[in-house]
């Protein structure tokens, strides 16, 4: 256990970027989980915590915790509170925040069982909604993520604090595209989730397993190259006058009924 008192020392430094960039977060392999709840998701999913922050004040409200991680990462770090609103992403920090190892979950695609039912992400953009997904698709206890590599960075801090833990449980892969994954796997029955009366109704489909459902940009929907290397088309019927849903819960409702 170490004492930081300055803003300009290399750690503090290193932890504003990781916060900030996803290009550096790439270059370290390291990112930031924040909160004790999502540190100790972190240390009980058995992740790589390389550096444990923390302040005075929170050792002493959450003593338990923080012996568990301290003796749990690599490095330990005792801040200020000051210095830790510099690395904190949230209005109210509680005062715990750890650097973690990036995570390795590829080879749990390896082997695709019968049973497995996958979401696919193109081109998602919005942290809060790959978040919110990751969340949901654990509560569903679907069987993995894929994300193209054009979606947004899954270790924003936004992303990880949104998912409430679930980045560190549930499988999920990052591919070069989705329509590239469809092709390499044609053993999973995929279906495009578009706006479209032509499309099958999500309510009205039988999803044969192992499949894939994929969902597309906030504003773009899904690649038509995407569109066309999956073997069907499928939409959520809605009788009101919005012209489309938030991905989140476009997904949400997919998934919902993927698992009925």
């Amino acid at each position: 256990m170490l004492i930081i008192t300055s803003k300009d020392n290399i750690n503090i430094k290193n932890v504003v970027k990781l916060k900030k960039s996803a290009k550096f977060r790439r270059e370290c392999g390291l990112f930031v989980a924040e909160g004790v709840r999502i540190c100790m998701d972190a240390l009980y999913s058995e992740s790589h915590i390389d550096t444990l922050f923390v302040t005075e004040k929170s050792i002493e409200k959450h003593t338990s915790e923080y012996e568990k991680l301290s003796e749990y990462a690599d490095k330990t770090y005792i801040i200020s509170p000051a210095l830790f609103s510099l690395i904190s992403d949230t209005k109210t920090p509680q005062g715990f925040l750890c650097t973690i190892k990036a995570l390795d979950k590829t080879f749990q695609f390896d082997t695709i069982k019968n049973s497995d039912k996958f979401l696919a992400l193109d081109n998602l953009q919005d942290p809060s909604n790959l978040g919110t997904i990751l969340r949901t698709a654990e509560a569903f206890n679907i069987s993995g993520v894929i994300l193209s590599k054009d979606c947004c960075d899954i270790y924003s801090p936004k992303v990880v604090r949104g998912s409430m833990g679930a980045v560190f449980r549930i499988p999920f892969m990052i591919c070069d595209s989705v329509c590239k994954f469809l092709n390499d796997n044609p053993q999973l029955n995929s279906f495009a989730a578009v706006v479209s009366t032509e499309a099958n109704k999500v309510t009205q489909t039988i999803f044969n397993t192992p499949c894939v459902v994929v969902i597309g940009n906030e504003g773009n929907g899904i690649k038509a190259e995407t569109i066309k290397a999956c073997e069907k088309s499928i939409t959520i019927p809605m009788d009101g006058r919005a012209e489309s849903l938030n991905a989140s819960i476009a997904a949400s409702i997919i998934m919902w009924e993927m698992i009925r």
